[in-house]
């Protein structure tokens, strides 16, 4: 079972609730903080990594001797990441997609490619029963999140055990990196009118990628019913409400659990995962 907690908008929750949801679970769990731009789930969680590798994707390098300036690589690239004058060529590795198209098309053989370290993946473990982590660290400049992303993916859980993705914010092609081929997608929102908002971006983009997924309403009490009215509306379950609080909010502060604080909410979790897997594809839930 690979469930995603994702959100329309950042600062709802989605990270407290990954953490708590992983730390309640009685079964081996794998936990992936995707938020690449910036992960905090480590601060939960306290992982000891264990290694580190780099995140690495191919850019086009020319060879000036065998060029001809026909622009056939910079035609083909959509991503504008080639640049081609009278007598020169220009690549911008940044906004290169790796895609290797110059490398094919070229007739000269001219376009080798060369490599980009675009962020690193640490994994490790948490001093917690049967909880393994990964996190994803994009490099200070680079914007090509997906691959790193799809490389925290590869260190999800056999398929008998249960994989937690922490997803970016958003619904740009960060988020859809994070949720594609997961079971289920936990949206959590805070009952704002911004909230409101960001969350139908988010089960637009969900509903189109055709994946199960279901509510959780962080902070409720402030704002108003909108969220609620919205969520009846597109028959849309609110698998979980957590409450306007002071001590939660302070335990969010320090970095420490809900459930370490108050005994009730680990058992709230663990009602919250029985609820997903009726949802989803009950066969993939772990015993």
């Amino acid at each position: 079972m690979i469930i995603s907690i994702a959100s329309g908008k950042g600062g709802t929750g989605k990270t407290t609730v990954a953490a708590n949801l992983a730390a309640s679970l009685n079964q081996p769990v794998t936990v992936l903080d995707c938020d690449v731009e910036e992960p905090n789930l480590h601060l939960f969680l306290h992982p000891e990594i264990q290694s580190r590798e780099k995140v690495i994707a191919p850019v086009p390098e020319i060879d000036l001797d065998r060029c001809t300036f026909c622009k056939k690589c910079m035609d083909i690239c959509r991503f504008n990441a080639i640049a081609v004058t009278a007598n020169t060529v220009v690549t911008f590795p940044e906004l290169c997609h790796s895609c290797g198209g110059c490398t094919v098309i070229c007739p000269e053989n001219a376009v080798t490619e060369k490599e980009r370290i675009l962020g690193t993946v640490e994994t490790g473990t948490v001093p917690l029963p049967d909880m393994n982590f990964g996190q994803g660290l994009l490099d200070i400049g680079q914007v090509m999140v997906p691959p790193v992303i799809r490389q925290v993916k590869s260190h999800r859980a056999p398929d008998q055990g249960i994989t937690l993705i922490d997803a970016p914010p958003g619904t740009s092609c960060p988020v859809i990196a994070a949720m594609k081929d997961t079971d289920f997608v936990v949206l959590v929102t805070e009952p704002t009118p911004f909230g409101l908002n960001d969350l139908k971006l988010a089960v637009e983009t969900v509903r189109l990628m055709n994946i199960p997924h279901g509510l959780i309403i962080n902070r409720a009490g402030i704002g108003d019913d909108a969220v609620y009215a919205y969520a009846k509306e597109k028959n849309l379950p609110v698998l979980m409400e957590i409450p306007y609080d002071k001590a939660i909010a302070q335990a969010y502060s320090k970095g420490d659990l809900i459930i370490a604080q108050q005994e009730d909410y680990k058992e709230k979790f663990q009602t919250l995962y029985k609820k997903i897997c009726l949802l989803a594809d009950s066969e993939k839930c772990a015993p």
